[in-house]
């Protein structure tokens, strides 16, 4: 008993490894992403994978190789895909217009299969409230309803206003008391610069929870808590 416990205990393992290199090889995806192709290969080596935990019996090689052979396929069809708008089209549809003008298309609703309760939980899902704002909705090939509100009533932007400037993406720096020297490499700043700033604010970096900063060496710094 403990011996075939042991086995389901290293299979178990073994094929979870194998899986997350799978879904590595496919591409980073959120479940809700994923393509029809992609989520029908994604069911598969799940029901694959699981057989050889559930039987001892099944050999590793009996669920490993259909799953190499199905995400094999789903590569090359990728690549297939993107040299072929025709196959892209055939395996995973087209982008279909439901409101166009601010009207709906409910001829494109029923062929879809969409109420109108499906529309209006999508808007409040993108801060849409009120039907009359939308312009334009199109429905792309994994699902998802993306919107284009009227012009009246879009967010104000800085292109807009004809306003000038420029932004970065603040990384972390520091982490836990730890310098990440990729940060300092990616945006050109050095140990000397982060320790002149926490010497600035009166810390150590032991005592740094967390500290990000920007390209243009604008930082936070989040000190840990005593005890934690």
């Amino acid at each position: 008993m403990v011996k075939r416990m042991l086995i389901i205990f290293i299979r178990s393992i073994l094929l979870y490894l194998l899986i997350i290199f799978c879904l590595r090889l496919m591409g980073k995806r959120m479940i809700g992403e994923l393509q029809p192709s992609e989520l029908v290969i994604t069911i598969l080596v799940s029901n694959m994978a699981a057989l050889p935990i559930e039987d001892t019996n099944i050999p590793m090689l009996t669920g490993a190789v259909p799953i190499f052979a199905l995400v094999g396929f789903e590569l090359i069809l990728s690549c297939l895909s993107l040299k072929s708008k025709r196959l892209r089209s055939i395996i995973s549809g087209h982008p279909v217009i439901l409101i166009r003008n601010g009207m709906i298309d409910q001829l494109k609703m029923k062929q879809l299969r969409f109420s109108i309760d499906d529309l209006m939980e999508e808007m409040r899902e993108n801060g849409i409230f009120d039907l009359n704002e939308v312009d334009y909705a199109v429905v792309e090939t994994n699902g998802k309803i993306n919107f284009l509100q009227k012009f009246s009533y879009q967010n104000v932007t800085a292109e807009m206003l004809q306003l000038n400037g420029t932004s970065s993406l603040p990384l972390v720096v520091i982490s836990d008391g730890t310098i990440i020297c990729e940060t300092l490499n990616t945006y050109g700043f050095n140990k000397e610069w982060v320790q002149k700033i926490l010497k600035k604010e009166h810390y150590k970096l032991e005592e740094v929870f967390l500290m990000t900063a920007d390209q243009a060496g604008v930082y936070q710094i989040i000190p840990k808590k005593q005890g934690i």
